[in-house]
């Protein structure tokens, strides 16, 4: 015997608010919809387009977080040693290396650098670090490192150029225009160089280039020029004459264009004086040989040491055994 069970039917205000709300559904979706459709629009691409896009975009979110991993783990620095090794298996290892620019730096040197990397793949060879090696040497004002496939290394140098001789006691040193040593010489190998002397003359070379320029005529003649007390210099001309220099830059070329015209019109550079002493402003001092100042003053028109002090003359006459002012 079965029994059939009747459902309470649904009131009608529950339909009502059944229908209510899919009405609101399906008007949200139609406003969705369009307001998504609009803004499509104004995309300068095809809905097709933007699918590939994400698409792109997804992969490559992949593949950076793989690179990752990858790094991580080490795997980059494993292909790298593998691409090392298969590029030496192919001839692409250190076999030769060439030196360009080289004139006065010891060639050897370059070489002892350079051959450790002899016989290692060219994907291994660190070039800067070679380069700040060959900076290291002193005569390598610059140099360039490059690989030219598929075996030789390439050094290009660029020296440095001696410009004087410093004198250090009794060792004689090439140095650069800066003051940078390159190395060490006898006096027969200096080349007719300008020597120079006294603590921290090194640094002057260029002041003291300048200076000599202020005074052309004299200065294929100047064979030495020491650095007094770090303010002034001594002259020594290749005559053996000494000449001593006021302080300061103006004053000092001013004497030198004074002596130059001096010399130039009584000859005083091979003559019988032994010094000549600038540094006062009014007059020159000369040191000669004792019994020959008189001969020398009437030459030059000068007047001896002890003369009355009220005739100002320009040039003093000192005996070589007189006390230096």
């Amino acid at each position: 015997m079965s029994q059939t069970i009747r459902r309470k039917p649904k009131s009608a205000r529950k339909v009502a608010a059944r229908q209510g709300t899919k009405a609101k559904v399906r008007k949200a979706k139609a406003t969705t919809g369009s307001t998504l459709d609009a803004a499509m629009s104004w995309l300068p691409f095809s809905e097709e387009q933007l699918h590939k896009i994400f698409l792109v975009a997804i992969l490559g979110g992949a593949v950076a977080l793989a690179c990752v991993v990858a790094n991580a783990a080490g795997v980059p620095m494993l292909a790298n040693a593998q691409f090392a090794r298969v590029s030496a298996d192919a001839g692409f290892e250190v076999k030769r290396v060439e030196v360009r620019g080289v004139k006065h730096l010891n060639e050897l040197k370059v070489y002892e650098k350079a051959l450790a990397e002899r016989d290692r793949a060219m994907t291994e060879v660190d070039l800067d670090a070679l380069r700040a090696e060959l900076l290291g040497l002193s005569w390598v004002k610059d140099a360039r490192v490059s690989r030219q496939l598929p075996d030789t290394l390439v050094i290009d140098i660029v020296e440095r150029e001696a410009h004087a001789v410093l004198r250090k006691d009794d060792q004689f040193v090439l140095i650069d225009e800066t003051g940078h040593e390159l190395e060490q010489v006898s006096r027969k190998d200096t080349g007719g160089k300008l020597i120079v002397s006294g603590p921290g003359a090194g640094q002057q070379v260029t002041e003291l280039a300048s200076l000599l320029q202020a005074a052309p005529a004299l200065q294929p003649g100047v064979q030495e020029a020491e650095w007094i007390g770090n303010r002034r210099w001594n002259l020594t001309f290749r005559t053996g004459q000494v000449l001593a220099l006021p302080e300061g830059d103006k004053e000092a070329a001013s004497a030198l264009v004074t002596f130059a015209r001096l010399d130039g019109t009584n000859r005083l550079l091979g003559g019988k004086v032994m010094a000549f002493d600038m540094r006062a402003a009014d007059r020159i001092y000369m040191r000669v040989p004792e019994g020959e100042g008189q001969e020398i003053a009437s030459s030059a028109g000068a007047v001896p040491h002890g003369q009355a002090a009220a005739e100002k003359a320009p040039t003093t006459l000192i005996p070589a055994d007189a006390e230096e002012q």
